[in-house]
């Protein structure tokens, strides 16, 4: 796992992510603190996703998000958009390896 999926995760005990984390990571925080599933910390994540709308970092989180929705379609759009296809077969290892690759877009 990487520094940045590890700082992530040593910080999923508080109520909030770290500021010093950009929105792309807060919002892959977010959808960490809530297990990779739907409920109030996905649509934390997804309203962080929103606000840089074609930007990679934000693009990549958003596809995360709406797969963790089960909304394949939209999530490939939002792949698409970032130049990227998926990578892994669940939401949680797909969170690592965008993570991996992209941490300078995403943090």
């Amino acid at each position: 796992m990487t520094d940045v999926a590890n700082e992530l995760l040593a910080t999923l005990g508080n109520a909030a992510p770290p500021d010093n984390f950009g929105e792309p990571a807060q919002a892959m925080w977010w959808l960490a603190k809530g297990n990779w599933q739907m409920g109030a910390e996905w649509e934390a994540a997804h309203e962080l996703c929103q606000r840089g709308e074609g930007t990679v970092g934000y693009d990549l989180a958003h596809a995360l998000a709406h797969w963790i929705e089960g909304d394949r379609f939209n999530s490939d759009y939002w792949y698409r958009r970032a130049g990227q296809a998926r990578h892994s077969e669940n939401a949680q290892q797909e969170w690592q390896h965008l993570l991996a690759e992209f941490s300078a877009d995403i943090h």
